[in-house]
Order: C-alpha cells, then structure tokens, then sequence
C-alpha cells in the first residue's frame, strides 16, 4: 500500500494513530475533506480508501447533498473495482448504506470504552484474527447498520448495536467503533456539540473527565488493536 485515499467529513475526524503508523511506512495519503467542499477524485491510482466518521448521518442527504457523491465512490469503490477498503463509525455505516444495507438510529446510543462480541467468522477474517480475544473498543455512535449488504459477513455484535463490524466481499471492512483514537480524541471530539451531547446523554454531564479517566488506562491496549488492524490491512491490501 503505497498511496491512500481517505474521505474525512470533520477536521477532527481523521486517521488519528494511524497517522503515524502510515508515515513510518512511507504511504502517501490524499485527503478528501467532504464537509469542506473537496471534490472526490478519480480512484484511478489509489490501492486503498478508508473513510473516517462524522456527526452527519447517512440520510441526511438534503442538508448534506455530498453524500450522494460519496456513496457513489464507495460503491464504485468496493463492488466495482474491489478496492481494499476501511471504514470507521459513519464510515462503517456508509459501507453498509452504499452497498445495500441499512442504518438506522438506535434506541440508544453507545458512547465510551466497552467490549463487542466476536462472531465465529471473525477468528479466521483477515482484518480482524486474533483480536477475538481482545475485544476492548471505544464507542462513540448514535446511529447504527440494521441491516446488512446482500454480500456483507458479520463479525461483531454488541447489545446494543447488532452490527458492530462487517466485511462486504473479501477486502471492504466497517467498524462501527474507533479504533483511531489518540491521546487527544477525548478532547477534540467532546469540543463538537453533537458529540458532547451524545457523550452526556450516555455518561452524565461530568463525562468528560470520567471518559478521560478510562481513556487514560486502555490507550496502551486500544493502540496495539490498531497497529495490529493496520498491519493486517496492509497484508490484504498488498494481496
């Protein structure tokens, strides 16, 4: 994987520690900055697209018309050209929108450290292996997959959310939790008021240093899950 493409829908959405991991590989990336006017180029040259999250929903197509175009490029993207392909939170969910699927808000939200429930097929998928047994995460969502693309495989569940993780095809993966995050992702994301208004909905208005707290002691582990995850994307995408 040498050049990257990467749709970001808010500025302090982006690849977060991956960010790191791709310069010490040398990747070139090309960001797209959807809620800032960015045109979509042409995916001509590109050996992967990964698509980060965003307090917009999938639906909100009137007040956010961009996300036609985006959809487009994702469908192109994973069904046409089989491009390896990652997608985070909204991104997960517009892997699953764009392809067929459905997303929908979810009686309730799911917002800070928690575990999902690895499914059988996900010991043995490419992205994911070994992580069954280490299934910490860092949620952050009020809208969730209901249903998934005719050709999507589920890896991941939680109570709350049915669809937490999903392949489509054999090289496409959504993560509907963040696997991103960085010292600084607390405070960046909290600074947005639709997210600290999910973030107190689900923790209390003394969120943000109880979320910081928990923050604190799982950074370690959260980003062995994601240098693990990106060294895995790397492999099939190189495949």
């Amino acid at each position: 994987m040498t050049r990257l493409l990467v749709f970001q829908h808010l500025l302090v959405e982006h690849p977060g520690v991956f960010l790191e991991f791709l310069a010490r590989d040398g990747v070139g990336i090309d960001t797209v900055q959807l809620d800032a006017g960015d045109p979509i180029p042409a995916l001509d040259g590109y050996d992967a697209l990964w698509v980060m999250g965003g307090p917009m929903d999938v639906w909100q197509e009137d007040t956010y018309p961009w996300l036609r175009a985006e959809k487009a490029a994702i469908r192109e993207a994973v069904l046409e050209r089989h491009l390896p392909y990652l997608g985070l939170c909204l991104g997960h969910q517009l892997l699953a929108a764009a392809c067929g699927g459905e997303v929908t808000l979810l009686p309730e939200g799911e917002v800070g450290i928690s575990a999902v429930d690895f499914t059988t097929a996900a010991a043995s998928d490419p992205l994911l292996g070994s992580l069954v047994n280490d299934p910490i995460c860092f949620q952050w969502h009020s809208a969730g997959v209901t249903r998934l693309p005719p050709t999507a495989t589920l890896l991941a569940s939680s109570a709350r959310c049915a669809h937490q993780a999903m392949r489509v095809g054999s090289r496409a993966w959504g993560l509907q939790y963040h696997v991103e995050v960085t010292a600084r992702t607390l405070d960046d994301w909290a600074a947005i008021p639709e997210y600290r208004a999910a973030l107190e909905r689900s923790l209390g208005a003394d969120a943000v240093p109880k979320l910081r707290a928990d923050l604190a002691s799982t950074l370690p582990r959260l980003r062995q899950v994601a240098e693990y995850i990106y060294e895995n994307f790397r492999r099939a995408a190189a495949g």
